[in-house]
């Protein structure tokens, strides 16, 4: 067997054949009456086997309902659940909070110097009575 490439990827020629070939199933299924008043009947419709939507026929009118595809259900939400998770991921990284100390140098005697670095935040808030009393912490004046 050869095979001819195309856009669309390898296209089988296939050999002739001497016994007839099943003719292919229609796209239109049988009408399914219903009962009820008003009658109506449902005509399903089917493309590569697949149900895809049906023509309802009801009070002398016809209308196309179309089915959900599973398939593209399932990528939507795959889609949609990739974007979140990595929204989240990002969100998180961009929380983290910065070292507690920042710029620090060696001063000339081997000291530690902090000059132009802020103090970190208190990481509780202060008590009721140091904001009472106006107290102050005890840390060297700027």
């Amino acid at each position: 067997m050869t095979a001819i490439f195309n856009a669309t990827g390898p296209v089988p020629i296939a050999a002739p054949r001497s016994a007839p070939e099943a003719a292919p199933a229609p796209p239109v299924g049988p009408i399914l009456p219903l009962p009820g008043t008003p009658p109506a009947a449902l005509v399903p419709v089917t493309r590569d086997g697949r149900p895809v939507g049906m023509f309802v026929a009801t009070g002398g009118r016809v209308r196309y309902q179309p089915l959900p595809d599973p398939d593209r259900l399932l990528a939507a939400t795959a889609g949609v659940l990739a974007v979140g998770l990595a929204t989240a991921g990002v969100a998180v990284l961009a929380r983290r909070r910065p070292a507690a100390v920042g710029r620090l140098t060696m001063g000339p005697g081997g000291w530690v110097s902090f000059r132009g670095v802020r103090t970190p935040p208190a990481r509780a808030p202060r008590p009721w009575w140091a904001r009472l009393l106006r107290a102050r912490r005890l840390v060297g004046e700027r």
